[in-house]
């Protein structure tokens, strides 16, 4: 098929709702030329990854930058727009300091996304019903932390999100969100090829 033309359309829906900006293109159109104009389009749909922050992410770059670095919030959502081009994914990248709003946008995901990567930060050490919202969407999941969680105070070293994880990525800094897009990526290609 040779490419007539080339379209972004904008995702299929709104954006989540606390979007920090409006969610990437999701999809494409491919025209086929036929006696010069184009037929019919093929839609060719990217893979949507939901990278979801929890608390006090907010506050990267001033928040104990010995332990965090210097790199701020948009930092991050520059490294995994960046990411995610590289990839050919999508990704709606969003942050909440609110545990239910959390959960809300974990559920969401169930019929939107096809995969999470998740800073769950505090909440990853005490949050049950966020295990339970990452386990009932039958999504495959992600978990980060920029600090090495086993290095630091005992209460840190576990979560209950890993539970759900398919892996976990900590102590690589904001390194480890692109990191976790490039896994999560090949687990969803992976999943497409079966």
């Amino acid at each position: 098929m040779a490419i007539f033309s080339l379209s972004l359309l904008p995702a299929r829906g709104a954006p989540f709702p606390g979007a920090r900006h409006p969610a990437a293109p999701a999809a494409i159109i491919l025209l086929e030329p036929a006696e010069g104009r184009a037929t019919a389009p093929v839609m060719i749909k990217r893979p949507l990854i939901a990278v979801l922050n929890g608390p006090n992410l907010n506050m990267l770059g001033m928040r104990q930058p010995e332990v965090y670095g210097r790199a701020t919030l948009d930092d991050v959502e520059q490294i995994c727009i960046q990411a995610a081009e590289r990839l050919d994914v999508a990704i709606d990248f969003r942050q909440t300091n609110g545990e239910g709003e959390l959960v809300s946008w974990v559920q969401e995901c169930r019929n939107r996304a096809q995969g999470i990567v998740i800073n769950p930060a505090a909440y990853g050490h005490t949050s049950i019903a966020l295990l339970d919202a990452l386990l009932a969407v039958e999504l495959p999941v992600i978990e980060v932390h920029i600090s090495n969680i086993h290095r630091r105070e005992d209460f840190r070293h576990h979560t209950y999100c890993s539970r759900a994880a398919a892996g976990v990525i900590c102590g690589l800094g904001v390194r480890g969100y692109a990191m976790a897009l490039q896994a999560m990526t090949d687990m969803i290609l992976d999943e497409n090829d079966r």
